[in-house]
């Protein structure tokens, strides 16, 4: 089967990027929302994604702009890049995006559905148990848990078959990755499909061959952030100073907390709730101060950039 219609479940901030990105490369691509003020929430998102992409083309242009620090793999190759030919597809994808809260609407010609919700079992499998009995026999359903593993879902798609894990990176149309992970039922043609999409979707497919929870990159990122939340919430130090030390000793672009921000809070906050139960002579980090201040900020509506404020200002 050839993939064309694309459903994206959640129109968060990865969700957003995911959709944008497949719209970009010629996809068929609708949201599908829980309600009308996730449309309000989530359009934004689109809006923005829009100028991203469009000022990143015309950085793109110029010699200055054609640099491994400037350039985005996920818009072009250097070789084939064409300005013109960027926007182009830039406006056809934003025109082109739906947005859709009817469920059954959304998945009745769905090749692949990409379920990018929240970070929170029970959200997930009871979307799973709504979305089964509505899908044509056809489709293949992902999903983009960034610490959740997918055999823990798989009997509440009613396709274990065709049902595994495609994770993407923040700021997709730059850090373009794609982390497949099969779950013990998964049949291979369809993790073939699904690498096969993510590289029509200009991401560097990389194979995951164990479930594992955090898959490649937040096995090694995730461990970051607590690291730098843990400093933070024994007050150790401030998140500014724990961004400076990362930051300025290792040459990366940001700090654990300039990560949160980008990442958003909320998803910071239901990762974290997973671990607050551990005992506490098991756990290397301090999780219910985590909780507490992670749950703090976002009751004062400091969920990141996206928000305009977390741990840093932002101009929105």
């Amino acid at each position: 089967m050839k993939i064309r219609h694309v459903v994206v479940a959640g129109g968060g901030v990865l969700g957003s990027q995911i959709a944008f990105q497949a719209a970009y490369c010629g996809f068929d691509v609708t949201i599908w929302l829980r309600s009308e003020s996730s449309i309000t929430r989530t359009q934004p998102k689109l809006d923005q994604l829009r100028e991203v992409y469009i000022d990143t083309i015309h950085k793109m242009a110029v010699p200055e702009g054609q640099t491994p620090a400037i350039w985005a793999r996920g818009i072009a190759d250097y070789e084939t890049f064409d300005e013109a030919s960027c926007l182009d597809k830039v406006e056809k994808a934003y025109g082109g995006l739906k947005l859709e809260l009817d469920l059954s609407k959304a998945v009745a010609d769905a090749d692949l559905i990409i379920e990018s919700m929240a970070e929170d079992a029970e959200q997930k499998i009871a979307f799973y148990q709504k979305l089964a009995p509505l899908l044509p026999e056809k489709t293949i359903i992902v999903t983009n848990s960034s610490t959740l593993l997918p055999s823990k879902f798989a009997k509440y798609t009613g396709r274990p078959e065709k049902y595994l894990s495609l994770h993407f990176a923040n700021s997709i149309w730059k850090n373009n990755t794609a982390e497949i992970m099969a779950q013990p039922k998964t049949d291979s043609s369809y993790f073939d499909q699904v690498t096969a999409f993510a590289e029509e979707m200009r991401m560097i497919p990389l194979p995951v061959c164990k479930e594992k929870s955090g898959y490649l990159l937040n096995s090694m990122l995730v461990p970051l952030l607590f690291s730098g939340m843990d400093l933070y919430v024994n007050g150790i130090s401030d998140p500014e100073s724990i961004d400076k030390a990362w930051v300025l000793g290792t040459g990366a672009p940001k700090g654990p907390f300039q990560i949160l921000d980008t990442v958003g809070l909320t998803t910071a906050y239901n990762i974290v709730k997973m671990y607050v139960k551990i005992p506490s002579f098991l756990a290397p980090y301090n999780f219910k101060g985590m909780e507490k201040m992670l749950k703090k900020y976002i009751d004062e509506g400091k969920l990141g950039a996206s928000s305009g404020e977390g741990f840093y200002k932002y101009n929105k």
